[in-house]
């Protein structure tokens, strides 16, 4: 009767146990992160000063905003006044707060008149990779 019991009480932990993993799966839904490109086109005049300042936003987002994961920015050869960024976030909410931090609204707001012009293309990603952690 022993054994019996042992198996009834074995099999009942062992869908418990499955019962929690599949719930705890359903509990946090999969968050995918935010990729967005930016193309801007920058004064020339004013090219070394939005450098600068953007150099200070990245620099503060990365090191302050745990869901801030990528910022890159990159010039067009040739076109040194048309700068590329590429922004990852790890997700939505993220994003969002990134959107209210002071450094963000000091850069946004001090470039202002530097961006000619400024697309935001949103994206899907579907595959990442990196050797940078």
């Amino acid at each position: 009767m022993k054994a019996k019991q042992a198996l009834i009480l074995g099999t009942a932990f062992g869908a418990l146990c499955a019962l929690a993993a599949s719930r705890s799966s359903y509990a946090e839904p999969k968050k995918d992160p935010i990729v967005r490109l930016a193309e801007l086109e920058i004064d020339p005049a004013h090219l070394y000063e939005y450098k600068a300042l953007l150099k200070e936003e990245i620099e503060a987002s990365i090191r302050i905003e745990p869901g801030v994961l990528t910022l890159y920015a990159v010039t067009v050869k040739e076109h040194p006044n048309q700068i590329r960024l590429f922004e990852m976030y790890r997700d939505q909410a993220s994003y969002q707060a990134h959107l209210k931090t002071p450094h963000f609204l000091k850069y946004k707001t001090q470039t202002q008149q530097m961006v000619k012009s400024l697309t935001l293309i949103e994206t899907d990603p579907f595959l990442l990779g990196s050797k940078f952690k």
